[in-house]
């Protein structure tokens, strides 16, 4: 019964994660800034200004399906945030220069968790493979063994934490030092970039609960 509930509370906070920031990039990519620059643009300035010329912008397909590529050395933005001239679209391309910008200072968070990637994709395709087969097999071993690969996946996105944080933080530097936003402007790109925090530590907090649900598991069946 508990499991249940657990699962249902795990599905409530996904969903309320992905309608907040949905509600806030709907509004704010209706807002068009003041300078009319493009998020291409923002990228590009704020690049430049930071002796990163070799860190190129490129656009990407998908709708928020922005990231930094550090073995490529690219940004990529989707096509609404790289040629919106939006609080939105200035918000995320300043998040993502943010994250180059980590990578540039040898931010320790962003090393760490950019060296046991290979780690997390191993377990993330192989965990629930295992809590599968354990639940069709009865093996409590197995029901472990999946536990303990999800418990990676966790510790993975307690460290993207401060990595997404620190890297909006530095991104919101960059507007102000360089004269990109308003203040009014900038007020929505806090609001924003908050929103889009958010779903990591939603992701956080669901992990937390389906390992709690599956330890549950595991020592219900040890019983």
């Amino acid at each position: 019964m508990y499991g249940y509930g657990i699962l249902f509370l795990s599905l409530g906070i996904t969903i309320l994660a992905q309608i907040f920031i949905s509600s806030n990039y709907s509004k704010y990519k209706r807002i068009e800034t003041k300078t009319g620059k493009t998020g291409f643009e923002v990228a590009r300035e704020i690049l430049d200004k930071n002796g990163l010329e070799d860190i190129y912008v490129v656009e990407t397909r998908g709708s928020l399906t922005d990231h930094f590529d550090p073995t490529r050395k690219t940004i990529r933005l989707s096509t609404d945030i790289f040629h919106g001239t939006t609080i939105a679209s200035n918000s995320v391309a300043c998040h993502e220069v943010g994250h180059a910008l980590q990578y540039k200072d040898g931010y320790m968070p962003l090393k760490i968790r950019n060296s046991i990637i290979p780690l997390v994709n191993f377990s993330s395709r192989a965990g629930y493979i295992i809590i599968l087969i354990s639940f069709f097999t009865g093996s409590l071993n197995l029901l472990w063994l999946g536990i303990a690969l999800e418990l990676i996946i966790l510790l993975f996105q307690l460290i993207t934490l401060p990595v997404e944080f620190n890297a909006s933080k530095r991104g919101k530097e960059q507007l102000i030092k360089n004269k990109i936003l308003t203040s009014n402007e900038m007020n929505g790109a806090g609001k924003m970039l908050f929103s889009a925090a958010m779903t990591y530590v939603a992701s956080v907090l669901t992990a937390i609960l389906e390992i709690l649900r599956l330890v549950m598991i595991a020592n219900s069946d040890r019983d």
